[in-house]
């Protein structure tokens, strides 16, 4: 029910965007906001622009942007988040757990926002977590219903009984979303097994021991896999074993269906959280993690098709609403000429 009320309103917020409820700076006030963004793949960059794009729209030039990327590197997110420090920024946004790891022992009197961070309570190892931080973090998660992607893979493949799960182990929201599929999937009556790796150096040799011996492959909101999706598919492919993907970014690169939330959309929110600390002066301890408001499930059309995957009705091909968009847009610029 928590995250219920905190997706309503995530949604009241986005609606707000799109009919222009904008802040303006104090007169002659400015901002200087750190990006901490640990790798770059689709997902991420999306966080990243919705967030800026974000508080672009509500102050203008009067906020600037640092923004570093940590290639995938959590010690160099901690000499990213150090340097924000060091430089005093005014607000820091963390993009994907480690960089929010990195962020929170860097400093405990910046704000620090996180975004495409699934669950909190396990990135920042919290007892009891109730879905407010506390102090000086706050954000959004990108957890999407973990129950229901497993449902979904038993809608498509009802007739497979070897699952693999992989994942990469040095990422802990990893675990988390493998944990919680693998058991959803074993009370289904699936066979499990979790195929770990490090980090992208052994990937290549797990992900061809899970393709051996899985039927069907489930891969998380996992930084390192995004980041190496051609690789995968390179392996999944060829030996006709599909996946299903925790968010869209893998799933175009190499899955065959995935339930995604849009990562532009909670960058976006995370960006308004922003605005409100800087510009409405609201305290970052006291508000709660919000979560997207709706989700949807996808396709990656070519490789459903080399696949011979049937999808049903319900599902949307990837890349078609930004098509439809643009359709539409072109249309109507047409009309206005």
């Amino acid at each position: 029910m928590k995250k219920q009320v905190l997706a309503v309103a995530l949604s009241a917020a986005l609606a707000g965007s799109v009919l222009g409820m904008n802040v303006s700076a104090e007169e002659g006030q400015t901002y200087t906001v750190g990006i901490c963004q640990l790798v770059q793949h689709v997902a991420l960059d999306a966080a990243t622009q919705g967030f800026k794009d974000a508080m672009t729209d509500a102050l203008g030039d009067a906020v600037t942007f640092d923004e570093q990327n940590a290639q995938n590197d959590p010690a160099i997110c901690a000499t990213i988040a150090n340097g924000f420090v060091s430089s005093g920024v005014d607000l820091i946004l963390a993009n994907a757990t480690p960089a929010l790891q990195a962020a929170a022992a860097a400093t405990n009197e910046i704000p620090i926002l996180g975004t495409s961070v699934t669950e909190y309570g396990v990135a920042l190892e919290l007892d009891d977590f109730d879905g407010t931080v506390g102090g000086n973090i706050s954000g959004t998660s990108d957890l999407a219903p973990l129950e229901e992607q497993a449902a979904m893979l038993q809608e498509l493949f009802p007739d497979a009984q070897n699952v693999g799960l992989l994942y990469c182990s040095a990422e802990p929201n990893s675990q988390y979303q493998v944990d919680v599929v693998k058991a959803a999937l074993e009370e289904m009556g699936y066979t499990c097994e979790l195929y770990s790796f490090s980090d992208s150096n052994d990937l290549s040799a797990v992900t061809t021991t899970a393709a051996d011996a899985s039927d069907v492959i489930y891969i998380p909101t996992d930084n390192t896999a995004a980041n190496n999706t051609e690789l995968i598919n390179n392996i999944c492919l060829p030996a006709q074993v599909p996946i299903i993907a925790g968010e869209e970014g893998i799933c175009s690169g190499c899955g065959v269906a995935t339930l995604s939330i849009s990562y532009y959309d909670i960058g976006y929110a995370t960006g308004q959280m922003a605005v409100r600390i800087l510009a409405d002066g609201e305290d970052i301890s006291t508000m709660p993690i919000e979560y997207a408001p709706e989700f949807t499930k996808k396709y990656n059309a070519d490789l459903c098709a080399q696949l011979g995957v049937e999808i049903p009705a319900d599902y949307v091909a990837i890349g078609a609403e930004e098509e439809a968009e643009a359709s539409t847009e072109g249309a109507t610029e047409a009309v206005t000429e």
